[in-house]
Formats: C-alpha cells, structure tokens, sequence
C-alpha cells in the first residue's frame, strides 16, 4: 500500500471514531512547585502556521478521547506533546494523535503538561497523569494494567523520564491516587529529543533504564537534529535488556507529527500500530 493511501486512510479514520469527552484536571488542590495562579491554558499567537501552541500552562489537564465502543481493546496512552518544554504543540502532536489513537482501537489522554521552562513540573504531571488514570481506569473502562505513555520531541524526552523515573518521589502525595505506581506498561518516542545530555553525546545520565523499564517504541529519522536521542537510547534499552524496537529513516527532519508531505510522518504511525498490537495483545481493526 503507498504512504499516501495509508496517510488517506489515517485521516478517514481519525475523522470517523474520535469523540472527546471531559477534561480531567490533575491536581486537585495547590499544583506542586508552581507560583502562578491555576489558569486556563495560554494560546501562543506569536506564530502562524496551522499550529495550535500553548505558551503557558499553570492548571496542568488531561484531555479524554475514548476508543469507539466497536474496539475489542482496553489499553490506554497518555500523549505528551512536544515544544522544548517552551510551549506545547497541541494539536499537530497532541489532539491529532489522540484521534488516531482512537481510530486503531485505543483510548488517549493528551496531557497539558506545564511550560515554560518547567522540567521538574513537568515531570510531576507524568506521573500524576498516570496515577489518576490508574486510579479511574474502571471509570474510563480501560485496562490498569495496559496504560503506556508516549511523547513527541520534548514530550518524547518526558515520557522517557516518566518510562525510567517512576520510583522517584517527585511530589508529596495529595490523594489516595498517589499511592498507585505511576510505571508506564509501555512506551512510545516518535522524534525524542535531549536523552543525549551525558559526556559526548551519550545518554543523558539520569535516564539509565532498570530492570522495571518498560518495553519502547522508537523512531527517527537521520537528518533530525536530535536524532542521536534515540540512538542512544536504544543502546541503552538493548544493553538493560529491556525489550526496545527502533526505526531509523533516512530523512524526515522534525516534528512532523500526522501531518502529510513527509513519509516518516505517513510511516511511523503504521509501525507503532502493529508495534502496539502486538505489547498489548489486541487484534487490528478492520
């Protein structure tokens, strides 16, 4: 089948089974570490280019887009959109995917994770994600035990970190929700950036895989920039032996999400849908 038939077909399916229900917020009281007052999120209108962008986030959200009722299936990601922890790229890498999700039989939860230029927050809003939705997975009729996280650019870099850093204490716990593992069942990095932060462009140290690691998806293209984040991320996954599945296209560039005119962005998605068929055990949809 061509990339661009299948690109058609992504679209079609997208604008057929998605449906968006409530936003969730995450924190129910104070937000952890933050000094601005809960807001709702802050549209950046600095640039236009068919992008909805995020400049600040204060009140981090979870977004819910159901699987159709036909899906057999009842595992769940959470979508972490990227923008180099400046703003959030949300619908080209959040919203978008989301609806793809929902279109291949999978429930998603675009996080509104905090910018600008908060990591530690960020990070805190993983793993709090997670746990709420550990915590409700009854209520959103999805499987505990099938919640994986996956992340685009910077998002890439912060699912990475929730996927590795999940015995780390980020916060003090709010509700009887944080009593709950905030591990990731699996994971996904589409174009990661800045796992590559140690010695000679090797990997950033705090993300050593453990033995708990989740298995990982990843694909990047060679003229990315950041291209060498996956890469050593890889390494590091293969050498932990934790299960790692890599894909490594010659060209695509960055931050391309769904959208059409580049075949990574018309390739990845029909490798991480086999890729998740297969880690959760569910069938495609026809």
């Amino acid at each position: 089948m061509k990339a661009s038939l299948i690109y058609l077909l992504i679209i079609v399916s997208v604008n057929t089974y998605s449906q968006k229900v409530a936003t969730i917020e995450l924190w129910p009281g104070k937000v952890p570490g933050e000094t601005q007052e809960k807001q709702k999120a802050v549209i950046d209108t600095i640039k236009n280019d068919n992008t909805l962008r995020y400049s600040l986030v204060t009140n981090p959200v979870m977004e819910f887009f159901p699987a159709s009722a036909a899906s057999t299936g009842r595992a769940a990601l959470i979508v972490c959109p990227g923008g180099g922890y400046n703003i959030l790229a949300y619908d080209k890498e959040g919203t978008e995917i989301a609806k793809w999700l929902n279109s291949v039989g999978y429930s998603a939860f675009v996080l509104q994770y905090r910018v600008p230029d908060k990591r530690a927050g960020a990070l805190q809003d993983a793993q709090r994600a997670i746990r709420v939705i550990r915590s409700n997975a009854k209520e959103y009729n999805i499987d505990a035990g099938r919640i994986g996280i996956m992340g685009f650019s910077a998002g890439g870099s912060l699912s990475a970190r929730a996927s590795i850093q999940f015995n780390t204490r980020t916060y003090t716990p709010v509700d009887e929700a944080d009593s709950i593992s905030c591990r990731p069942d699996f994971t996904l990095l589409i174009y990661p950036a800045y796992l590559d932060q140690g010695p000679d462009r090797t990997l950033t140290p705090e993300l050593k895989p453990v033995k708990e690691t989740p298995p990982m998806f990843l694909f990047e293209t060679a003229d990315d920039p950041y291209g060498n984040s996956a890469l050593v991320m890889a390494g590091a996954l293969r050498d932990a032996k934790i299960p790692v599945e890599l894909h490594f296209l010659p060209e695509g560039g960055h931050g391309y999400g769904l959208r059409p005119g580049k075949t990574a962005a018309e390739t990845w998605p029909v490798l991480a849908e086999k890729w998740l068929n297969s880690i959760t055990g569910r069938k495609a949809l026809k």
